[in-house]
């Protein structure tokens, strides 16, 4: 069973940094796409940033140049590194594990809160 599990969220004020941490069980980071997604109150669920099996990156236009998202197949987790925070950035943060081959092969975890103080 494939488990995702959040970590690394928190209450920081603006201009600070976060390091979110996200472990995969079950699943290989190797062969799939992970992505980062964010909710906040009111608003709909959307990708902040996400790495293919390959390496390549892909940013939301609002995180470009201050957030960052790596993995370590060796450990299969992955991170997303959140500099020069804004309070605009406070939602709750997912990580999706997808297959680019199997379409039900997609799995998110349970979120972890990041809340930025002006």
């Amino acid at each position: 069973q494939v488990q995702l599990v959040e970590s690394g969220g928190g209450l920081v004020q603006a201009g600070g940094s976060l390091r979110l941490s996200c472990a995969v069980s079950g699943g290989f980071l190797s062969r799939n796409t992970m992505g980062w997604y964010r909710q906040a109150p009111g608003k709909q669920r959307e990708l902040v940033a996400s790495i293919s099996s390959g390496g390549s990156t892909n940013y939301a236009d609002s995180v470009k140049g201050r957030f960052t998202i790596s993995s370590d197949n060796a450990k299969n987790t992955v991170y997303l590194q959140l500099n020069s925070l804004k309070p605009e950035d406070t939602a709750v943060y997912y990580c999706r594990l997808q297959s680019p081959m199997l379409p039900n092969y997609d799995y998110w975890g349970q979120g972890t809160q990041v809340t930025v103080s002006s």
